[in-house]
């Protein structure tokens, strides 16, 4: 690997310049409210709050892995936007307009209307222990990634610093001017790892020496005889874990991942919330929809592209192409990773590294305001009018900025503790921590349908219901089904049918608790189904 060169170096100035002029700019509008703060005034136009979704669904993960589903596999993945169009149509049909009826800040604000004050907390701290997990973990591998190209190595000192660096970037930028800042730097960071991807792409194609109807007749038939590397919808009938993205999991365990991630994820759903009016939130969740597919797209033509550079030495003038070994002090990596280490040249390097950079804190910027609103809207304002506490709105404000900071530390520790535990237990945590978003929706996606649907369930069916759906889909883990060592419970089975099952229990679950009647809520407020 060949270090980073002074064109790199000038690379990160300008992207940090950029990062600190556009950052004092947002924020130079005086907030004076937790509505200004968390919600933006309500006053987001449309375009911008649909490439904050995309960005906020985007992270360092996206970037690099993307990639590699195009070197290994085909066009599949993007079938399963089908399942988050439908999603997206689902949830501003039953949800988004909900959500402006009752005026909430956050998502879990709507539980409190139908199932009580207590239904509200248990959701929202599900919510907060999945994001701390999910978000620190995706941290935690943008920052090996930045590691490996700004030190040279993975050594624990030089990781602690990249989360450190990129930890700190996130929580100042958007400290003071809270969502609105979050959603103008999504859209720059949106633009630079874009901009990041058509730059690799353009560098491939100048490297590849066939033409371009060269390169589509070989990844049309690949050369291990498999199908198509075009192919955009698989139909096998495969559940496992090797058939995750095939037309029968789009349709079914994609939509309810992505009902959960566009109307019950506040990291998500709080973008949508900056609106104007229930109409304009559904405009941008569609809209992030229809931008989504062609970025998608591009990191999956680099894949594809790395496919011929790497398998297919007959186009690139080489013999026989050399050994390729997709680790780096014991660490595995992409094939993207492993292009940008050993062959990249100098200022694409460096532009890719910002683009990791921007990815991860278009995440991350996302994560703190969004786990701070939930903090204080849902758990600590509530706690202090209880008390007979009577605060200002300027006093929630500051309580917000220091959420965000409790946030940022909280993510920055769940990074530091993945970088340790994966080295030294055999657990695979990262592959818990980068799920565990799922092992929640499971149980909101029952407790909300419930809320929508019928007109039953209570506090404590609602508590149950969102440890059952966690606790089923923990039990689907093959670490876990070795742990029990049960010989009938060992399975595997891909995560949208385990998303599938886990949300029918949750939701039975809950439906068994009966209504509180002592709980005043609108005769609206369910879509219930006839009968």
């Amino acid at each position: 690997m060949t270090g980073l060169t002074v064109l790199d170096w000038g690379v990160f100035a300008s992207y940090f310049l950029i990062l600190a002029g556009t950052g004092w700019y947002f924020s130079r509008t005086k907030v004076t409210n937790t509505k200004d703060y968390f919600l933006g005034g309500n006053e987001m136009p449309v375009w911008l709050v649909a490439i904050s979704v995309l960005a906020t669904a985007q992270s360092a993960a996206t970037f690099l892995g993307g990639p590699d589903q195009g070197y290994r596999a085909d066009l599949s993945y993007l079938a399963t936007n089908i399942g988050a169009v439908i999603a997206a149509i689902f949830v501003s049909m039953y949800l988004i307009p909900k959500f402006f009826q009752y005026k909430v800040s956050t998502v879990y604000e709507l539980l409190e209307v139908r199932f009580g004050e207590k239904a509200k907390k248990q959701a929202g701290s599900m919510y907060l222990l999945g994001r701390v997990f999910s978000s620190g973990a995706r941290l935690y591998m943008a920052s090996i990634a930045v590691s490996m190209i700004l030190f040279s190595d993975i050594q624990a000192g030089h990781v602690v610093l990249a989360i450190v660096i990129l930890t700190t970037v996130g929580l100042l930028y958007s400290f003071v001017g809270g969502i609105r800042t979050v959603i103008y730097s999504d859209a720059i960071q949106c633009a630079v790892y874009v901009s990041a991807a058509i730059a690799v792409i353009y560098y491939l194609l100048t490297t590849i020496p066939a033409g371009m109807g060269e390169i589509i007749q070989a990844l049309e038939h690949p050369i291990d005889g498999g199908q198509s590397k075009f192919t955009l919808f698989n139909f096998d009938l495969d559940f496992t874990s090797t058939g995750v993205f095939t037309v029968w999991a789009s349709f079914s365990g994609f939509v309810l991942m992505n009902i959960a991630a566009f109307g019950m994820d506040q990291d998500m759903t709080q973008r949508v919330l900056t609106c104007k009016s229930a109409k304009e939130s559904s405009k941008a969740m569609l809209l992030s929809m229809v931008l989504v597919i062609p970025v998608v797209l591009l990191f999956l033509t680099i894949g594809l592209l790395l496919y011929i550079v790497y398998q297919r030495p007959d186009l690139m003038g080489i013999e026989m192409a050399g050994e390729i070994t997709q680790s780096f002090s014991g660490e595995k990596i992409t094939i993207f990773m492993y292009y940008v280490l050993n062959e990249m040249p100098s200022g694409l390097r460096g532009l890719v590294t910002v683009g990791i950079i921007a990815a991860a804190l278009s995440t991350l910027n996302s994560g703190l305001n969004s786990m701070s609103s939930v903090i204080i809207q849902d758990i600590y304002r509530p706690w202090m009018v209880n008390k007979g506490v009577d605060k200002p709105e300027r006093f929630y404000v500051n309580a917000g900025r220091v959420g965000m900071l409790v946030a940022a530390i909280a993510l920055g520790g769940m990074a530091v503790l993945s970088y340790f535990w994966q080295r030294y237990t055999d657990m695979p945590l990262l592959a818990f921590a980068l799920s565990v978003m799922v092992f929640s929706y499971s149980g909101l996606l029952g407790v909300y349908f419930n809320a929508l649907f019928t007109k039953r369930g209570n506090s404590n069916s609602v508590l149950a219901a969102l440890i059952a759906g966690f606790t089923v889909t923990l039990l689907f883990q093959p670490y876990i089904q070795d742990v029990l060592n049960i010989s009938w419970w060992k399975f595997d089975l891909a995560f949208p049918y385990q998303l599938c099952i886990s949300t029918a229990i949750s939701f039975i679950i809950c439906y068994l608790g009966t209504a509180d009647e002592s709980i005043k809520r609108s005769d609206d407020f369910s879509f219930e189904i006839k009968t």
